[in-house]
């Protein structure tokens, strides 16, 4: 047990170190690649979500890990929001803790669908308040169709979520916060 938390702790810090050491334009690049590879995927899975996206306001696409150990959890990452109407990119980091029983550690990637121009400013002010969903898909509000494998998690705001490595097995309450990454805009 000792040995799995340490590991999952190094990989963490060498998660955010591996960003650290890069120049801004590198790490904008960096970022710019997960994204467009976080989309390759998606677009594998959903073969819909690419029209859905191209008619978005605008999205946003992170890359997180997290780590679960007993009662106490969080995870970080970094990504980019692109509105579709300007063609704005805003670097974001996002962080998360949660409280409940858990174990596990994993990497992720989110891609958030914005399709309101209130849902794309508050979304990159960090001012979006996330809500949880049981739902397996949601209205996409621009052709009037659903959109399969994405969840309605706040006003003009849809996600979809890909496991991309590990396991995790938790019951938790989660506070999440997105918000502008400085050094990069």
């Amino acid at each position: 047990m000792k040995k799995f938390f340490a590991l999952t702790l190094l990989l963490c810090m060498f998660t955010v170190t591996a960003f650290a050491a890069d120049s801004k334009a590198e790490q904008r690049w960096q970022v710019d690649q997960l994204s467009a590879k976080t989309l390759q995927k998606l677009y594998a899975k959903y073969p819909h979500a690419e029209r859905v996206i191209g008619e978005c306001y605008a999205y946003a696409t992170l890359s997180n890990s997290g780590v679960k150990v007993l009662f106490i959890g969080s995870s970080h990452g970094r990504g980019v929001a692109v509105n579709n109407q300007t063609g704005e990119r805003v670097y974001l980091r996002m962080k998360e803790l949660s409280a409940g029983l858990g174990l596990g550690a994993k990497e992720y990637n989110l891609i958030f669908l914005l399709n309101t121009k209130d849902a794309w400013e508050n979304f990159i002010a960090g001012k979006t308040r996330f809500g949880a969903s049981a739902e397996a898909s949601a209205n996409d509000g621009v052709s009037g169709g659903s959109i399969e494998g994405a969840n309605y998690v706040a006003p003009g705001v849809w996600v979809f979520q890909m496991t991309t490595k590990g396991l995790a097995l938790e019951a938790t309450l989660k506070g999440t916060k997105i918000y502008k990454d400085k050094k990069l805009n």
